[in-house]
């Protein structure tokens, strides 16, 4: 009569030691460790310990282990949210360790996949805890989701807020890897750019998808980022996109067309900023809706009394920068609507245009301006001009990139410099 190998596999946080065979399904034990139990039988020879008395140790790496003729052809470690943590099997299939971080206070289910000398298949799954932190040891790291639920335009990035900033690179690409995004329909792909220490955001190589469901997650709770922080629990966050809107302004030729999921709605004329003012070209999205606003000359720097001063009051007004760029109602120069520029940056229209703009329009909507005398949108720091860096760009602004970037610091958000 024929034997089966028997498969011996050890799985340790500092040491967890186990003995798999196919298709055994309980942890055994020693007398002499809090965390062992009854063997499962005579054959399968089972003992787990961990570092500490009783649970796992999560600033040491998960390893298993297979000894004698078998070998491990998969391991499989997620904790109770189903997150998986990254791991990398040895090529000869005796050693399988963790590449990613342990969470503390958490239960993990662990599933080795084996096959021993015949080639017959046998799994294992187990449970562990690992420890908590402890008291006063550990600064904790949140992270806050924006923007706030809703419904945006396809162009609306998800931006991830820290409560303390994360200089290390190491430590940079612990935090991006445990922030999720998803979408239904889903993207192709995504990514995480380092816009400063204390702030990502995260886009699509292209727009997201109309109609979709986006959400984004943290599973930072517990992961160790440094040796004095561990993550804390964030709270996700879920936004809907609605139909694709995006108006192309041609300054060229005082234009505006506006498309609707790829069709044109209407083309309108309109006025963009002369020389001196000249309104930035490029990708901006919506960033807020107001009916009317007071715009001052003295907001931007123009003096009060000079030939450049203004003080108006400005309707339906679609703000695309915090400097002050807006898409609003300008009846004052409707004479130069579709003929000339002559705003102080702005693009401005009709009364009439500017209310079907206003209600057509949400935030997360898209205002491409074109063949202005202008310069480029800043990517960050004055809206969102996320759209404008390029892929290969934006990739280089992860972490996980090959030689990633410490990220562009955002300028002051000047909320309070409308121009019309």
């Amino acid at each position: 009569m024929s034997h089966t190998p028997r498969i011996r596999t050890v799985l340790s946080c500092t040491v967890l030691v186990v003995a798999l065979g196919a298709g055994a399904t309980a942890c055994g034990s020693s007398e002499t460790h809090p965390l062992a139990a009854a063997p499962y039988d005579a054959a399968q020879d089972v003992a787990i310990s961990a570092g500490g008395r009783t649970k796992a140790d999560p600033d040491k790496p998960l390893e298993v282990t297979a000894t004698g003729k078998g070998r491990l052809t998969d391991v499989v470690a997620v904790d109770a949210s189903g997150r998986r943590v990254a791991g990398e099997l040895s090529a000869d299939g005796t050693r399988w360790r963790t590449t990613g971080p342990l969470a503390a206070a958490a239960r993990y289910t662990v599933t080795a996949s084996t096959e021993n000398g015949d080639g017959g298949p046998g799994r294992r799954t187990m449970t562990f805890d690992t420890a908590a932190q402890g008291k006063g040891k550990d600064k904790r790291l949140k992270v806050t989701f924006g923007p706030e639920k809703g419904t945006y335009g396809v162009g609306q990035p998800i931006v991830a807020e820290l409560n303390a900033p994360v200089e290390d690179r190491k430590a940079r690409a612990v935090v991006e890897n445990s922030l999720k995004v998803t979408s239904k329909p889903a993207v192709e792909t995504g990514g995480w750019y380092w816009v400063d220490s204390k702030t990502l955001h995260y886009r699509p190589k292209e727009y997201w998808p109309a109609n979709a469901t986006v959400t984004a997650r943290s599973e930072l709770g517990g992961v160790r980022v440094t040796d004095k922080v561990r993550g804390a629990a964030g709270k996700p966050l879920t936004i809907r996109t609605g139909s694709k809107i995006e108006a192309v302004v041609d300054a060229s030729r005082h234009a505006m067309t506006v498309f609707k999921d790829g069709e044109e709605l209407t083309t309108l004329p309109v006025t963009t900023g002369k020389p001196g003012f000249a309104t930035r070209n490029g990708v901006k999205v919506v960033l807020g809706k107001e009916y009317f606003v007071r715009m001052r000359g003295t907001s931007v720097g123009i003096a009060a009394g000079s030939s450049e001063s203004y003080d108006l009051p400005v309707y339906y007004a679609t703000r695309v920068t915090w400097s002050g760029e807006y898409v609003h109602a300008a009846p004052w120069s409707v004479g130069s609507h579709g003929s000339a520029n002559v705003s102080h940056g702005c693009v401005g229209m009709s009364t009439k245009n500017a209310a079907w703009f206003f209600e057509t329009v949400r935030e997360g909507d898209l205002v491409h301006v074109v063949n202005s005398i202008g310069e480029d949108m800043d990517p960050f720091g004055n809206g969102f001009g996320d759209w404008n860096v390029d892929w290969a760009d934006w990739k280089a602004g992860s972490a996980n990139a090959p030689e990633a970037p410490p990220g562009k610091a955002p300028g002051p958000a000047d909320r309070l410099s409308p121009r019309i």
